[in-house]
C-alpha cells in the first residue's frame, strides 16, 4: 500500500536516511541503502529487493505510480517535495532529486555463491576505496554475464550510495558477498575448481589474450595505485595483464575490468 504524502517536516522519521546520506557506517549497519537517480530508483522498483521509501517531486510521482502499487511490500512511504527541499533535506545538489532507500539482501553462504552454472565467472575486488570505480566494476559484470562479486575488506561496499548510482542499479540483481577475508574466500573457490586470475600488470604476466577464460573463474582486481596485494596474489592461480606501450602503466580499474570480462564473454561465444 502506497503512503503518499508532502514531506511537511526533516524531522520525520521516514527521513532519517536521506538526513544521514554521509553517514556510511550508520546505513551499513541498518543494512540500507540509498538508490538516487530516475532510471537507478526505477531499476530498485523492479527488483526483489525491499523497498523502504521513496522520495521524489510530484512531477515524477506518476511515472512511478505503477511500480510502486505493484511492489509486495504492505505499505511504501512515499514523500513528495519540490527537488530544492530534497536538496535540502540530503545536503546533496541533484539532477533529478528522485531518491529511495533499499534494504540490502542477506548474503548467501559462499558454497551457495559459487554454485551457478558452468561456465562459472565471478569477478573479484581487492582494496577499491573509490565508490565511484567499484560501481563501474558492477556495471561491467552486468554488462559481461559475471554471476557474482566478491568485495574484499579493504575494499568499499557497492550499495554506497555513488557505486549504486555509477553502477547504474547493476547491483539489485548481482549477487554479492562483502567476505571479512577475501584470501580465504578465494582459497575456497580455488578448492571448488575455480581458477583464480590476477588482474597484475607486471612483465611477468601473461598477456591476457593467451589466459584461457572459457572454465570456471574468477578475475581479481586491485587498486590502481597499489595493484594486488602479496596474500591475494599467491592465492591466484595466475597473473593475466592487457599488452600497452611502456609510457601507460595501467589503466583505471573499471577499464580493465571491461577489457578483461569481455576477453572472457569473447572466449566463451557471447561476445
Amino acid at each position: 500500500m502506497l503512503d503518499i504524502q508532502p514531506v511537511t517536516s526533516f524531522d520525520l522519521p521516514d527521513l532519517a536516511p536521506y538526513r544521514t546520506m554521509r553517514r556510511h557506517a550508520e546505513h551499513r549497519r541498518q543494512r540500507i541503502f540509498v538508490a538516487e537517480g530516475v532510471k537507478v530508483v526505477q531499476r530498485l522498483l523492479e527488483s526483489d529487493l525491499e523497498v523502504v521509501s521513496v522520495l521524489l517531486p510530484e512531477e515524477w510521482l506518476e511515472r512511478f505510480r505503477r511500480l510502486l502499487e505493484s511492489r509486495p511490500e504492505p505499505r511504501i512511504p512515499v514523500y513528495v517535495a519540490p527537488k530544492k527541499l530534497v536538496e535540502q533535506l540530503t545536503g546533496f545538489s541533484m539532477f533529478q532529486g528522485v531518491l529511495a532507500v533499499g534494504r540490502v539482501p542477506p548474503e548467501p553462504p559462499l558454497d551457495q555463491f559459487l554454485t551457478r552454472p558452468a561456465p562459472r565467472l565471478f569477478v573479484a575486488l581487492d582494496g577499491l576505496t573509490n565508490s565511484e570505480n567499484v560501481g563501474a566494476v558492477v556495471r561491467c559484470c552486468g554488462a559481461f554475464r559475471a554471476q557474482g562479486l566478491l568485495v574484499g575488506e579493504t575494499s568499499s561496499s557497492p550499495y554506497l550510495r555513488r557505486a549504486v548510482r555509477s553502477g547504474m542499479g547493476v547491483v539489485f540483481r548481482l549477487p554479492v558477498i562483502e567476505t571479512p577475508s577475501l584470501v580465504q574466500a578465494l582459497r575456497f573457490a580455488r578448492s571448488q575448481g575455480i581458477r583464480i586470475i590476477a588482474a597484475h600488470p607486471r612483465p611477468e604476466a601473461r598477456r591476457l589474450s593467451e589466459v584461457d577464460l572459457t572454465g570456471d573463474c574468477c578475475l581479481v582486481f586491485g587498486s590502481e595505485g597499489y595493484g594486488l596485494e602479496e596474500p591475494i596474489l599467491s592465492a591466484c592461480d595466475e597473473w593475466a595483464a592487457v599488452p600497452m606501450p611502456p609510457e601507460v602503466d595501467s589503466l583505471n580499474v573499471s577499464h580493465a575490468a571491461a577489457v578483461f570480462l569481455y576477453e572472457a564473454a569473447r572466449q566463451r561465444g557471447l561476445a
